[in-house]
């Protein structure tokens, strides 16, 4: 039997099935657990269990995490999008911050804001972490995808498959199109859902509505 392999990137769909369109990262990591990806790409359905997913970024020795989920940045629905995520100082924490302790102990309702602080709280570094985001239509109880979102399902597929095959390009140096100090870039979907470019320069990250 041969050695097993470190996985070297972290593929994490994050959502709430229950919600809607928030349930998009779960479901494109559901089509992925079939995709060709090399062996040392772990993928992987974390659903609503942030706090699970802190503790693996914290202690994992991925070098690259590629995060999926449906988060609102003010686009067409159905927009998708990759955010690199600035991991490099942590968010405020004190009681009248939203990220104050109540919310570390909230796993049904953490941001990647959110996770990455509980990251550096437990003295992890998360190395690289990239977001691929889409632009929900709805975030209404209910089970199943809007048909917009559903559509664009396929598209994030590729964008994945792309990062990692230009993670693997690199040799483990930062995925091709980003550097440091986080950034986002539009990635063109189906044109008929006329998607568009998002020229609002980067923020501390996207908003989203809290998952219950």
């Amino acid at each position: 039997m041969g050695a097993s392999i470190t996985p070297r990137v972290l593929v994490a769909g994050v959502g709430n099935v229950f919600l809607g369109d928030d349930g998009f990262g779960v479901e494109v990591v559901r089509r992925l657990a079939t995709a060709d990806l090399p062996p040392w790409v772990r993928v992987a359905d974390y659903g609503i269990r942030g706090m699970h997913l802190a503790y693996d970024l914290a202690g994992g020795e991925q070098e690259l995490t590629i995060l999926v989920d449906a988060t609102s940045r003010g686009d067409k629905p159905g927009t998708v999008y990759v955010v690199e995520l600035d991991t490099s100082a942590p968010a405020p924490v004190g009681p009248e911050s939203e990220f104050g302790p109540a919310r570390f102990l909230d796993a049904h309702g953490m941001q990647p804001d959110v996770v990455l602080n509980v990251v550096r709280l437990l003295g992890g570094d998360p190395g690289t972490v990239l977001l691929v985001g889409c632009e929900p239509a709805s975030l209404e109880e209910g089970m199943g995808l809007s048909p917009v979102v559903a559509g664009a399902v396929e598209s994030a597929v590729s964008v994945v498959t792309t990062l990692v095959a230009g993670y693997r390009a690199q040799a483990g140096r930062t995925p091709v199109g980003f550097g440091g100090g986080g950034g986002s870039r539009h990635v063109p979907g189906d044109p008929r859902r006329g998607d568009r470019d998002s020229r609002r320069p980067p923020g501390p990250g996207p908003r989203r509505r809290q998952r219950r």
